[in-house]
């Protein structure tokens, strides 16, 4: 299933279309303001797991980031100083990925971790589904073929790729390349994991 909407305003009858494969255990494509990511709802452990299946990763071994709507919405699920609420704003939304130190409101498939991921993209796309679903979203980019990077670019040849695997693809227009950077809050002074798209001024 493909379903095209644009970023500048999506389609509210769309997005809850969406929301319903979301809230049915369903996995989804959808753009963020790096590359696009598979998507599902954090609360449905099943869903989680089939992503993880896709992407050949183990959860107990490594940060699952998820989408949330505002910062707000991220310090429910994990704690934040005054300094690093300082951080996320100066920066979100926008092309960064926050390691920070989950609380007791994480589902039960995160509870295990001690750092979660956390992302605000600069998309409405994104926005719009998690504010409808209510929870945050899971992120995980999509893998990049380097020998056929259109793959992980095209929405349409994302849709006949991974055809059968997840339940909805959605086309908000040509996606990058480039990753979100991560920044590790977790000590004292904020580190940057990975450099990416976002530009990281501490």
């Amino acid at each position: 299933m493909l379903v095209k909407l644009y970023e500048d305003n999506p389609n509210p009858r769309d997005i809850n279309e969406v929301v319903k494969i979301l809230k049915g255990g369903g996995i989804i494509i959808y753009p963020t303001d790096t590359l696009y990511a598979f998507g599902c709802d954090i609360t449905n452990a099943k869903a989680v797991e089939r992503i993880c299946a896709i992407k050949n990763i183990n959860p107990d071994k490594m940060p699952l980031s998820f989408v949330c709507s505002n910062i707000s919405h991220v310090s429910n699920y994990s704690f934040i100083d005054n300094q690093q609420f300082k951080q996320l704003k100066s920066c979100l939304p926008g092309p960064f990925t926050f390691l920070l130190k989950g609380n007791s409101n994480l589902p039960k498939l995160f509870k295990k971790k001690n750092v979660v991921g956390i992302r605000i993209p600069d998309n409405n796309i994104a926005l719009a589904l998690v504010e409808a679903l209510g929870n945050p979203i899971l992120s995980s980019s999509i893998l990049i073929n380097e020998d056929e990077p259109e793959y992980s670019t095209n929405p349409e040849l994302m849709e006949e790729l991974y055809a059968g695997r997840v339940d909805c693809v959605i086309d908000g227009g040509e996606g990058e390349l480039e990753p979100s950077t991560i920044i590790d809050c977790t000590e004292e002074e904020p580190v940057v994991k990975r450099k990416g798209k976002g530009i990281w001024i501490p």
